[in-house]
């Protein structure tokens, strides 16, 4: 399933023809890909799909004089559907670049495939630290968040609040392996211990036979190595075992906020989670929050924050390379300081992972709450040189020293 959103009229093309003969076929072409209709579709979505329209609107609706078009696809969460997709668009369609690349597994099958063809990939959905690591490529950048930086939020956060002691119930593909891996990490050396995990199928419904092993494991905390409607579910599920009333706590390693507004704040309220983004944060926040809200019904995660910003970021690429050129638009990304409505101050580092800051939260309780969407506490900052893996130990071959 496929769709096309124009948004800069044709006629753009006769006022910078000049310039745009520097663009591949005078025009760039944006590709968003993710989950449109999964578990993870609200994390993303077509809401990323909004966003980034929203970004080139922002930029002026032209770039080097020319239009910039946005599409959309729906990957189903399949690494061979993604990839095909990537294939048509990069051979046929004359896609430039494709952004939020919502999980892992589709996100590292797609990145190969734009390394084979010489295009730029910015995920914002996919989330594993393979993306910046072994699988990195000179066109590759990773944008809103990874395994390593949800694990050192949480995780730490946690393990300092008593939870040493865990159990995990991981999600059975590379996102959850990653962040079963950091957060395991992130909890021993802090002094905490891991007694055991479970996988189970993406898009599950049934965890009981899961919760079953969690509870018998006796550990204070069961982490949630998962995202979506799958965590959604887990937590709904432990509720309905007696997990924190037995005196078991949830460790939401991946949430957002859509998943605390579809939980409700009576069910999430006291969570602790990792944000790289929150919409009440700051004015320039607040006033992007509230322009998507406007277009969609609901307040952006921090993958349709990081869309946008990737969007935009690239536009300025561009502009400042005078040319789409893979090469000269990655040597301009890796040399920005991003400052918009999702990243201040930020920078890329040589392995394309965005150095942004990081935000553990805390899920207000329903009589803190100020209203619809007023859901979190911001209880500490951490800078992105803390929360992000060095790169120079982050495996990726384009890095040295």
């Amino acid at each position: 399933m496929k769709f096309l959103y124009i948004t800069a009229a044709t006629a753009a093309l006769v006022a910078g023809t000049a310039t745009a003969q520097e663009l591949t076929d005078g025009k760039v072409k944006i590709g968003i890909l993710n989950d449109q209709s999964g578990p993870y579709s609200g994390v993303g979505g077509v809401g990323s799909v909004e966003a980034a329209r929203m970004a080139v609107e922002d930029f002026g609706g032209t770039v080097l004089g020319a239009p910039v078009e946005i599409v959309g696809a729906d990957h189903q969460n399949k690494a061979d559907v993604g990839s095909s997709i990537a294939r048509q668009w990069f051979d046929t369609d004359q896609v430039d670049a494709i952004m939020d690349l919502t999980t892992s597994s589709v996100a590292l099958a797609v990145q190969a495939v734009a390394a084979e063809k010489n295009k730029v990939t910015m995920i914002t959905g996919g989330g594993t630290t393979e993306l910046t690591g072994k699988a990195c490529t000179p066109y590759s950048f990773h944008w809103a968040y990874d395994t390593h930086a949800l694990a050192v939020g949480t995780g730490g956060a946690v393990v300092a609040q008593g939870g040493d002691s865990w159990f995990f119930l991981t999600a059975d593909y590379a996102f959850g392996y990653s962040l079963e891996e950091n957060t395991t990490r992130t909890v021993e050396a802090a002094g905490g211990q891991v007694l055991g995990a479970v996988r189970h199928p993406l898009n599950s419904t049934d965890y009981s036979a899961f919760l079953l092993q969690a509870q018998a494991s006796g550990s204070k905390v069961v982490g949630l190595a998962s995202a979506g409607t799958d965590t959604q579910n887990a937590i709904k599920q432990a509720a309905e075992f007696g997990l924190t009333q037995a005196g078991q706590n949830l460790a939401g390693l991946l949430l957002m906020i859509s998943d605390v507004h579809g939980l409700g704040l009576q069910a999430a309220q006291g969570l602790y989670l990792t944000e790289t983004f929150y919409w009440d944060r700051d004015d320039e926040s607040r006033e992007f929050g509230n322009r998507f809200k406007e277009r969609t019904g609901g307040m952006p995660t921090m993958v349709h924050a990081a869309t946008y910003s990737t969007v935009l970021s690239y536009l300025k690429a561009v502009e400042a390379a005078g040319s789409d050129d893979s090469a000269k638009v990655s040597e301009q990304l890796k040399g920005m300081t991003i400052n918009d409505a999702f990243a201040r101050n930020a920078t890329v580092a040589p392995n394309g992972r965005l150095m942004n800051d990081v935000f553990l939260m805390q899920v207000k309780t329903p009589e803190e709450s100020q209203g619809e969407w007023d859901y979190y506490h911001v209880r500490a900052t951490i800078p992105g040189a803390e929360a992000y893996m060095d790169p120079a130990e982050s495996g990726c071959p384009l890095v040295t020293g």
